[in-house]
């Protein structure tokens, strides 16, 4: 049982009070993920001759030596902010050259999103210390995902919390059991993705971002995950233009959908998207199964 919340807002002009409104959804979330819990943010989109990655670091770190290091090895303007066990680093460079360099010169790091807008924060602990820790009241945005975790498939650690990125601004959470994941993981890897996780969830983002690899659109690739995928399951996905929502053929796992003129709200349940300004005139509906949702620019 975990917890899934996401918003996109409608009306830029409330772009600077995202992080606020993801907070309160997420922490009252708490009871259904209290291990770990996780933000995918997607806010200040670089330049295309830029690239900006969320990096993971246990324990203290020596950002700055990072970032001097990175800059004179690459040759390259880099940019780095500092969020709690995580930073944010904008290179002026392609984001392979940065990845291959991380891998070789800083294998300790782990690398939680990489793209253009998106940003992830993930760790373990109670969502509310999750929310403190990381000011996420202070954080801003266009649309965001969360999830509050409860395992049950695998080790309470930060790698294991979900979001999962395993594309360029791509990011999923997810709420159910996969039972074919072992399987797909493997084909996935013969594929050349990148899973690194025993993680269930990481199998379904890994999958998604496959199929867009080869020339899916989302929309596509999700009507082929309710072929591909077998288990029960709610998903929500990012992407920098917007997010989508897709439940498993069954659908057993809770789902709720509000939208109004300013924005358009999922969560697992609907106490988390009674949090929002304007939530008791929203337009309220359970998502059907095995149907695509999406929103977007």
């Amino acid at each position: 049982m975990c917890g899934i919340v996401g918003i996109y807002l409608k009306n830029a002009d409330l772009n600077s009070e995202l992080g606020g409104f993801l907070a309160d959804m997420l922490v009252e979330m708490s009871d259904r993920g209290p291990d770990s819990a996780g933000i995918a943010l997607y806010r200040d989109p670089v330049p295309d001759s830029s690239c900006k990655l969320t990096l993971h670091a246990a324990g203290l770190y020596d950002w700055d030596s990072l970032r001097t290091a990175m800059a004179a090895q690459l040759k390259a303007e880099v940019k780095l902010e500092i969020h709690a066990s995580h930073a944010v680093v904008i290179v002026s460079v392609d984001v392979a050259s940065v990845q291959s360099w991380l891998r070789t010169e800083h294998p300790e790091l782990q690398v939680m999103s990489a793209g253009s807008a998106i940003e992830i924060y993930k760790e373990k602990g109670l969502p509310r210390e999750f929310v403190r820790q990381f000011k996420l009241h202070e954080l801003n945005g266009s649309h965001a995902l969360g999830h509050t975790r409860m395992a049950t498939e695998s080790a309470v650690t930060t790698e294991h919390s979900h979001p999962f990125s395993t594309g360029m601004d791509l990011c999923l959470v997810h709420n159910g059991s996969l039972s074919n994941h072992n399987r797909l993981r493997q084909q996935l890897r013969d594929e050349g993705v990148d899973v690194q996780t025993d993680n269930d969830s990481e199998v379904a983002a890994g999958y998604l971002m496959w199929r867009l690899r080869e020339g899916d659109s989302l929309e596509e690739a999700l009507d082929r995950a309710l072929k591909d995928l077998d288990g029960f399951y709610t998903f929500a996905i990012g992407t920098r233009d917007g997010f989508a929502v897709l439940r498993d053929p069954i659908a057993c796992k809770p789902a709720v959908m509000a939208e109004t003129d300013d924005w358009v709200a999922m969560s697992s349940e609907f106490r988390a998207i009674a949090q929002l300004p304007g939530a008791a005139n929203a337009t309220i509906w359970e998502p059907s199964p095995a149907t695509v949702y999406t929103w977007g620019h």
